[in-house]
């Protein structure tokens, strides 16, 4: 026998103040749960949707990303002209030569700061990277002096429109192009002749090289070769497995969401239950009423529960609500990987919103607990003589 469920979400809105209080403070906890984990989930899809399938990366054997590794100039003449790397039109291997360099930037509207990459690059660059678009002005030109710049990159920091002098110490940088990456990882970048960056950031070697096998066939037996020969010592990946593997930033961030669920879901829990611990007072007859009527004290516990986890989702539902307000939000963070700025987009996926709305209802069920059992023990003669 069960209670009817109207009984129980009417006595939501009778004491429809505690009840607002309930919802707003669960309401918060989900908030900040789903805004943290968007920001893992915006950094994650940043790196997991970089790179080509069809490209290999190479990077120096021991190193876990381009930032810490070198690859000399005559370890790149040496592998550029393996027969099984893919030439374009023109018979040219399809081998791009990166060098990455960090410095510190001014942002826009402030006087502080914060690391930008500089990624020096190939002529065939762009032709193996086809995210990569240029939306305005046009390519750098080596030997000038010149980067092209993330649309992103140029929102956030100073001097990075089209035609604006860009100064790193001593050095001077004409910007003159913008590009789009379609949400990737170079986004966050700006770019630069490869040879030009490492002479004017006094690097002897390049970072990494990039390079296209002719065929899938090809990559397994390029990989074998590049790695077999001692005298590269490198180590070569899929260039989409390594972006992805580029998420560790996100890590820390994930974790920091949630303990904060944790320990904000406390405080939530003892709201619930202080707002269930007052219905239950105030309707003290009902219950052994509703007992006399034959209903078992399983019934009571439940339709306490159930109270308590509607209140819950409420709230869950308004926290997803205002965590939507920010999906697709464009900000940045410090990225342990590359030691720079990385520009990502809020993500606010269908996934996480699930993983609030159970959230919210645990801490519902958790604060009705204690007072559904007193409700369903409370002795019948002492319910039905309470006031």
């Amino acid at each position: 026998m069960v209670i009817p469920l109207k009984y129980n979400l009417r006595n939501l809105f009778v004491r429809w103040r505690a009840t607002l209080a309930t919802i707003l403070g669960v309401g918060l906890v989900v908030f900040v749960y789903i805004w943290l984990q968007a920001l893992a989930a915006g950094l994650e899809k940043a790196s997991g949707t970089t790179g080509d399938p069809r490209n290999l990366i190479v990077v120096r054997l021991g190193s876990d990303s381009e930032s810490s590794s070198q690859i000399s100039p005559e370890s790149y003449n040496l592998l550029k002209y393996y027969e099984e790397i893919a030439r374009d039109e023109d018979g040219q291997p399809l081998v791009s030569a990166d060098t990455i360099v960090v410095a510190n930037i001014p942002r826009v509207g402030t006087d502080g700061g914060a690391n930008v990459m500089f990624r020096g690059v190939s002529p065939r660059s762009v032709q193996l990277r086809p995210q990569v678009s240029l939306v305005g002005g046009r390519w750098f030109e080596a030997g000038n002096r010149e980067i092209t710049v993330s649309t992103r990159i140029a929102g956030r920091f100073a001097d990075m429109q089209i035609g604006g002098i860009l100064k790193i110490g001593a050095k001077e940088l004409k910007v003159v192009g913008h590009f789009d990456a379609k949400g990737s990882a170079f986004d966050s970048e700006a770019w630069m002749d490869a040879n030009e960056a490492r002479g004017l950031f006094n690097r002897s070697n390049y970072s990494s090289v990039l390079v296209r096998p002719k065929d899938v066939a090809s990559i397994p037996l390029l990989k074998a070769r590049l790695e077999g020969d001692k005298r590269l010592a490198v180590r070569v990946r899929p260039e989409v497995e390594y972006y992805s593997e580029q998420t560790k930033t996100a890590t820390p961030i994930r974790y920091l969401g949630n303990l904060l669920a944790v320990a904000m879901s406390i405080g939530a829990v003892f709201a619930a239950m202080n707002t269930m611990y007052a219905s239950v007072g105030a309707r003290t007859r009902e219950i052994g009423t509703l007992r006399v009527l034959g209903f078992p004290r399983s019934a009571v516990v439940f339709g306490i529960l159930l109270e308590g986890a509607t209140l819950a989702m409420v709230g869950g539902l308004l926290g997803i609500m205002f965590g939507l307000l920010a999906n697709g939000y464009q900000t940045g963070t410090f990225n342990f990987q590359t030691f720079s700025e990385s520009v990502f987009e809020i993500k606010v996926t269908p996934l996480i919103a699930l993983k609030g709305l159970i959230f919210s209802a645990i801490v519902g069920v958790l604060g009705s607990m204690l007072p559904a059992l007193r409700a369903s023990n409370m002795p019948l003669i002492a319910a039905l003589k309470a006031i």
